[in-house]
């Protein structure tokens, strides 16, 4: 007989990050949430075999779902996703010292609704690490518990699971056998260098992500040329040479700054292609990175498809907002592995 592979759900899947990390762990993903038009309609086309509910999560009847997947209570192997984070960030909070009301804060709560009534073998919660500080989690947590689910919760940083990236994220495994374990990290981190400086000249190539020019006005551009290359920053230029925004303001000192060759890439967010946002023009080239180097050092393979229909910013939210599929697939490589040595009975074949 051939051998069955694990079968998982994703919740607020976005892009599909996180199912794309799960695929390449060996899960099979047969389920998938999105509200956002633009994210679905991205999941959709490299996702096409998963099914793909658009809505918001709070209106989507649990029952309904386990219908259409034939999935029976218990069944399935692994629940997981990354509930909208934007409540819990550490710019909105200003790390911890302001409390944010935001809606989308409770959807942990939504997670939590689907656990009770699917009761998966593992649960794989990822979020940024001002979850683990609020209330929120704790309750999360005892109520897991009070489920029959033993989890353990960290804050792990990207940049030592194969991610090319400083990203620090909280991530919650649990199962109803045991806490597993989570991936051992590397010795060494993978580079800027190693990831993107293979591609040919922005504009010179058959991807329209790598390929969508920029518009700089000239004070903009020549500020840019006069950064060091490979690491340099604003602070180098000397006061003469720095925008009026930045002499009244001692703070945000990454913003027109280079990534270096030969280090990890700071956190890729969604204003990952506008130097005004951070370290984000490229160690050599006078430009911000493109989308498509973005992209791969989210950890997304060369042919992953990111929409252009909304423009180049929407574009580079969703991929700022993903999850690196390479993190999710080592920690997901453990608890797969984890599942099938406590004998679950892995359900479905492909």
């Amino acid at each position: 007989m051939p051998k069955k592979r694990p079968i998982a759900i994703d919740l607020f899947s976005g892009s599909g990050g996180l199912t794309l990390g799960l695929k390449q762990a060996g899960f099979r993903v047969i389920g998938a949430v999105e509200c956002d038009s633009l994210a679905a309609e991205t999941y959709r086309v490299n996702h096409k075999n998963t099914v793909l509910w658009e809505t918001d999560i709070r209106a989507l009847s649990i029952s309904d779902v386990k219908g259409r997947l034939k999935l029976k209570t218990g069944e399935l192997d692994l629940l997981a996703g990354c509930p909208p984070c934007q409540g819990f960030s550490s710019m909105r909070t200003l790390n911890g010292k302001r409390n944010i009301v935001d809606p989308r804060n409770d959807l942990v709560f939504e997670f939590l609704r689907f656990i009770k009534e699917i009761e998966p073998k593992a649960i794989m919660m990822e979020n940024v690490p001002g979850l683990a500080k609020d209330g929120r989690l704790a309750a999360f947590c005892e109520e897991i518990k009070r489920l029959g689910y033993f989890s353990k919760c960290e804050i792990l940083d990207a940049a030592n699971f194969g991610v090319p990236q400083r990203r620090h994220r909280m991530v919650l495994l649990a199962t109803k056998y045991g806490a597993p374990n989570f991936a051992s990290p590397d010795t060494k981190r993978l580079t800027v260098k190693e990831t993107i400086s293979f591609l040919p000249p922005a504009g010179e190539s058959e991807d329209p992500l790598h390929n969508l020019a920029e518009t700089r006005s000239s004070r903009i551009l020549n500020l840019i040329k006069i950064i060091p290359k490979d690491g340099g920053s604003r602070k180098d230029i000397g006061a003469e040479n720095q925008l009026d925004c930045h002499k009244k303001c001692n703070g945000f000192k990454d913003v027109y700054g280079r990534m270096s060759w030969n280090d990890v890439a700071p956190t890729i967010t969604g204003g990952c292609v506008n130097p005004s946002k951070g370290r984000f023009l490229h160690p050599e080239y006078n430009r911000a990175i493109t989308l498509r180097e973005a992209a791969l050092l989210q950890t997304f393979p060369l042919d992953y498809y990111f929409s252009l229909r909304r423009g180049k910013m929407p574009a580079a939210e969703l991929i700022g907002n993903s999850l690196p599929p390479e993190f999710i697939r080592r920690h997901a490589i453990v608890l797969k592995e984890y599942l099938g040595t406590n004998s679950f009975g892995l359900q479905k074949n492909e």
